[in-house]
């Protein structure tokens, strides 16, 4: 498995989806890869988390 360049969904930025992460989504039971950055990831969490801590 090589690391694989993704283009996030959200914001178009490119990031590099690791082999370890890979691996780790692979683990998982993961099927598909992810679609959007780190960056956006943590953001839509902290949406989520703020709109059900209402």
């Amino acid at each position: 498995m090589a690391d694989k360049n993704i283009v996030c969904k959200d914001c178009g930025k490119e990031f590099v989806f690791t082999e370890g992460e890979q691996e780790f989504y692979k683990e998982k039971g993961f099927e598909n890869d992810p679609v959007r950055c780190p960056e956006c990831r943590r953001a839509r969490k902290a949406e989520k988390n703020r709109m059900r801590d209402r």
